[in-house]
């Protein structure tokens, strides 16, 4: 081989090494739980910039020992050092989980069987034991709770936004209405804690796709469907005992699965009775609660999936001082069926059904009541039906992500109070008084959100449409003759913009704008002369109501670097036709001794404002620390004084630890609550004073199957009551919470 022919052959191979480093490399980004492309995900490696097709590939040129740089609105952002890109680009495919949390400012109470958990708020064995799922969201110090009772019905308040203006959904779609007039039976007292898998609370009027979120809404989620290759059976049992009522608690579950079904049963019970409080004082607080339900999940095929639910709330004889009547019996049936298709189409990739019905059948009285002489037997039977449906499709774009559906809400409500008059003029005669006058709405809607991202900005837009149709099919003379109209059709539109930006690896901000528009409740427009208020004052609704709307802002502060993270999220709300209510002189109450009636009627004018911070880090020796803190401030702009039920600061501080590899886990957590002086006179409500709480727990895996806790909550006995507990009836004495409690948990896995 002459001279020339050599040059030209290592020409040649020069050239196609060459051609080979700079050749594209291909790597397919797919989702790690259902295989499905990461459509729209941008990439940053040297200098190279791109995005993901509707195939989920990016396409690029390798370059060792170069990191890259991903971010996609739902799947986050994230590095690979070289040598996981050396790595995906020898494999053709990297696999990435989508995050749990979506982007909506946003808490995320996951529950867990393990002792540990990444999740914002970490939940364990025994609040899946919880007989309200109330207490649970009282973790967070955003949250309170309206109490009229020691241990039960818990109405859960977020900043400031209570009753209908929380948004309380099952796997986004179903809730459950009120029976009891006074609310002994909130939505969330039918959640049982044991069918689920997290809690997801979606703050401000900024995810719409649920619902109208007016404050925020809360979203109870159940566990994912297991579908096993063999056959095999699965479960818990879990055990639990509190001294300070002497409440015994329980719940299990077995499961059994393959690879076309997943069949589960729940059961939980929890009872209990008076405990102490700080002070010696002994509180009202029998209850007795179970929950039992069943799922079942059925492959349809390789892309279809069928969901049936179906869950039995049982209370009994529960306590609530604080009210004319007790709980004696309330029964819910709660039925779900969903349906989940994949698709392969280019732009529309899935798409799921639900239909659903909650029944609640409710009886009240006062024969528990220590009355003497007893003068009046009352008592009141109510019933509530929600039924209705929700579908919605998902399309993925190059750089966003479409959801879009419809739903249906129909509830409606139907009770009549019998009074029994033993003596006195009165006495042997019986009168009967129409609470719900078998009031029912209907709620029609249309709804999207768009997710969008671009390089260096990710945004949310979201809307709904909603229709509500009002009427009641049973009404009483008294009502009529105050509102000769009780029909109405109202047209509720709801939109909201996010706007997020990342500020290197470490700091994402973000400013969320929304408008939210909500009717009255069955309550607000048809309660019948009942006290169902904060005071003694019988209530009438009001048909006439216009719907409360709500603007406002969230400004969002997140930084996270090695072991330290905080999150900060500022709020201000303006409300307009804000739903309240005032002293009608020229109405006469259906009760002697009621000292008037009070009706429900808009606000011109309100506002809210207030903050969430959230601080955690990883210290030495294996602990953590977590400080967070809560502040509303809220303020009748027409009245001219502070909107009631507004709950003061709450600190909270966790200091917990992780020894003998994660088995023994100690923890100490401290809560102040600020006295509250913001109070308003229009209600009657009364300053309260501030108090601190130490709790200590301890909790060992004695094996991977068997993990058990100890712990003393109110160590030092303190005698404290929040600022929304209800004070007991016929009395100045606010409803005190339990004083020391020592508590013992056991779990076991199967």
């Amino acid at each position: 081989m002459n001279i020339k022919n050599i040059l030209l052959v290592a020409l040649l191979l020069l050239t196609s090494e060459i051609h080979g480093q700079r050749a594209e490399q291909n790597i397919r980004l797919l989702d790690a739980d259902n295989a499905m492309p990461i459509i729209g995900a941008t990439f940053e490696y040297e200098q190279q910039k791109g995005v993901s097709d509707e195939n989920g590939t990016i396409a690029f040129v390798f370059k060792a020992g170069q990191s890259m740089r991903l971010s996609h609105i739902i799947y986050g952002v994230w590095t690979l050092d070289a040598d996981q890109v050396q790595n995906a680009v020898e494999n053709q495919i990297y696999y990435r989980k989508s995050r749990t949390v979506n982007l909506h400012p946003v808490t995320i109470i996951a529950m867990k069987t393990r002792l540990h958990s990444e999740e914002l708020v970490s939940l364990e064995y025994e609040e899946r034991m919880a007989h309200d799922a109330a207490t649970i969201l009282n973790q967070i110090p955003a949250f309170n709770s309206i109490r009229k009772s020691g241990n039960y019905g818990f109405d859960p308040v977020f900043r400031g936004f209570k009753y209908d203006q929380l948004n309380v959904v099952l796997n986004g779609a179903q809730s459950a209405t009120t029976a009891c007039p006074n609310r002994m039976d909130p939505p969330t007292s039918q959640m049982a804690p044991n069918m689920m898998d997290r809690i997801e609370i979606l703050k401000g009027p900024y995810s719409l796709r649920y619902g109208t979120g007016f404050g925020a809404t809360i979203n109870f989620i159940p566990a994912k469907l297991r579908f096993t290759a063999t056959p095999e059976m699965y479960g818990r049992v879990s055990l639990g005992y509190e001294s300070n009522g002497n409440i015994p608690r329980g719940e299990a579950q077995i499961g059994f699965s393959g690879d076309q079904f997943d069949l589960s049963l729940f059961g939980s019970w929890s009872q209990g009775d008076d405990y102490k409080a700080g002070n010696g004082e002994t509180v009202q607080a029998d209850f007795k609660r179970g929950s039992f339900g069943a799922n079942l999940g059925i492959k349809l095929s390789s892309k279809q999936q069928l969901r049936l639910s179906a869950v039995n709330n049982q209370a009994r004889d529960a306590d609530f001082p604080a009210l004319p009547m007790d709980l004696r019996i309330d029964d819910t049936w709660m039925f779900n069926a969903r349906h989940d298709i994949q698709f392969d189409k280019a732009k529309l990739k899935s798409w799921n059904t639900t239909v659903f019905g909650s029944f609640v059948d409710h009886l009240m009285d006062n024969q528990l009541k220590p009355i003497n002489p007893r003068t009046i037997n009352t008592s009141t039977r109510a019933e509530t039906y929600n039924y209705g449906g929700r579908t919605e499709g998902i399309w993925k774009f190059a750089n966003g992500d479409l959801y879009a559906g419809a739903d249906l809400r129909v509830e409606g409500a139907e009770g009549i109070r019998i009074r029994e008059f033993l003596a006195g003029p009165m006495a042997g005669k019986t009168f009967e008084d129409n609470a719900w006058q078998q009031g029912r709405i209907s709620k029609t809607g249309v709804f999207g959100e768009y997710q969008l991202m671009s390089d260096n900005f990710s945004y949310v837009f979201s809307a709904r449409l909603e229709m509500n149709q009002s009427n009641i099919n049973d009404p009483s003379v008294e009502f009529t003759n105050v509102y000769a109209k009780t029909q109405e059709i109202q047209i509720n539109p709801n939109f909201s913009l996010g706007i997020l930006k990342p500020i290197g690896e470490s700091i994402q901000t973000g400013l969320w704008l929304g408008r939210a528009q909500r009717s009255g409740s069955l309550t607000e427009r048809f309660i019948n002369y009942f006290p169902v208020g904060q005071d003694p004052f019988e209530m009438i609704g009001n048909p006439q109501l216009n719907p409360e709307v709500n603007h406002q802002v969230d400004l969002t502060f997140v930084w996270s670097k090695g072991k330290t993270a905080i999150n900060v999220d500022l709020f201000a709300a303006y409300l307009q036709d804000y739903i309240s209510s005032v002293i009608d002189t020229t109405l006469s109450p259906r009760l002697p001794a009621s000292p008037g009636v009070r009706r429900f009627i808009n606000i011109k004018d309100a506002y809210k404002t207030g903050f969430e911070v959230r601080w955690t880090q990883q210290l030495p020796i294996g602990l953590q620390q977590t400080l967070a803190l809560a502040y509303t401030y809220a303020q009748d702009l027409d009245g001219n004084e502070p909107l009631p039920e507004i709950a003061p600061l709450d600190l909270r501080y966790v200091l917990s630890g992780s020894y003998l590899q994660n088995k023994l886990k100690p923890e100490a957590s401290l809560r102040y609550v600020t006295r509250q002086g913001r109070i308003s006179q229009e209600f009657g409500e009364t300053k309260t004073p501030s108090f601190s709480l130490l709790d200590v727990k301890i909790g060992y895996s004695f094996t991977d199957q068997l993990i058990g806790k100890v712990g003393i909550n109110n160590l030092f006995n303190e005698n404290y009551y929040e600022h929304l507990n209800r004070s007991v009836r016929g009395t100045n004495s606010p409803i005190f919470a339990p004083g020391r409690n020592f508590l013992v948990n056991v779990s076991f896995l199967f």
